[in-house]
């Protein structure tokens, strides 16, 4: 196990294209981070810079007490869960566990017992003798993460490993990932667009916007006190309402406040709130129901019971303490 510790990390392809710029990241030895973000903010491309699968045009990155810039990939003690699961099909699940420590030249003894317990701990061991094309989908990927176990590695990366799983797949990997990273107790870096597989996933999460950090914190430090309107907007499912202060007379703003945010969770019905708004659909969602529509023209969504009553035109109040205020220029959090 390491810490691993990223300083002013900045990436520029050919012809000036720049794609991280200024990321410093301090990670603690067994910490699990989560690098969240849109398509293309940089987090794929920020983890790659740690594996050494791409070369580091600005900072430092360290891995426990060595700068690994210029260390190849295969010396940096590292191990990679990828999106594709890239397992050898003519090779069996024990071969496709056993092969790159083979080419390191384990003895056969300790290949076998890392063999045993990784297949203990993902419990695989029914599959051992089976080829990759005879295993689901979670199957496969339980074999791409013991490939990762069996290196005993200072640090796991992973990017987007779930990507390809259904969704109900997806929810039982998550928890079996955490569970996972608890119990060897290694410092892990995991790359995702999902922000709910993010916030149960982390202890941390990096959130990340055209290659800058918009947010570092714990998930409920990010959710609860989001850094800007693209934090907001980003981190929350459904996201938090954005509405511009002079939309809604009722809201309280100030000349520097522009924005207000709430989420829907934090807006209740209430014949005397000061806000109108006009619903426009409502999504059933078993328990709950999300109601869309507009007040001042602006878009605004709450979350209610599914026994709540509904009618075209709901007067809505927001909970004690629940609006998040914004600047209107550069769209960071006032306190």
């Amino acid at each position: 196990m390491a810490s691993i510790t990223l300083d002013t990390v900045g990436k520029i392809y050919a012809g000036g294209t720049r794609a991280v710029t200024g990321v410093s990241i301090d990670i603690a030895d067994g910490e699990f981070i989560v690098l969240v973000g849109p398509s293309g903010c940089g987090k794929s491309t920020l983890l790659r810079m740690v594996a050494g699968l791409e070369p580091i045009s600005e900072g430092t990155v360290r891995i426990g007490d060595r700068v690994v810039n210029d260390i190849e990939p295969a010396d940096r003690d590292i191990a990679m869960v990828f999106q594709n699961y890239a397992l050898y099909p003519h090779m069996s699940v024990r071969q496709n566990l056993a092969y790159g420590l083979k080419n390191r030249g384990t003895p056969r003894p300790e290949i076998d017992r890392r063999v045993a317990e990784a297949a203990e701990i993902l419990q695989i061991g029914p599959y051992l003798d089976r080829k990759p094309r005879a295993l689901s989908g979670g199957q496969r990927q339980r074999v791409a993460m013991g490939r990762a176990i069996v290196r005993e590695p200072a640090a796991f990366l992973f990017d987007e490993p779930l990507s390809n799983l259904d969704a109900k797949l997806r929810v039982t990997m998550r928890l079996e990932i955490k569970e996972l990273q608890r119990r060897l107790r290694t410092t892990a870096i995991y790359v995702t667009h999902d922000q709910l597989e993010a916030m149960t996933l982390a202890d941390r999460l990096v959130v990340l916007n055209g290659g800058r950090i918009e947010q570092i914190g714990t998930p409920l430090e990010v959710y609860r006190k989001p850094a800007s309107t693209f934090v907001a907007g980003f981190i929350g499912s459904p996201a938090m309402n954005l509405i511009p202060s002079r939309a809604v007379p009722g809201l309280p703003g100030t000349a520097h406040a522009g924005i207000i945010g709430i989420r829907p969770e934090d807006l209740t019905v209430a014949p005397d709130g000061p806000i109108g708004m006009d619903v426009v659909a409502v999504e059933e969602l078993g328990a709950q129901r999300l109601v869309h529509g507009r007040t001042g023209g602006e878009p605004l969504t709450v979350t209610m019971p599914s026994d709540a009553a509904l009618s075209d035109r709901l007067q809505l109040a927001w909970r004690p303490g629940a609006l998040h205020l914004f600047g209107a220029e550069d769209g960071r959090r006032i306190d």
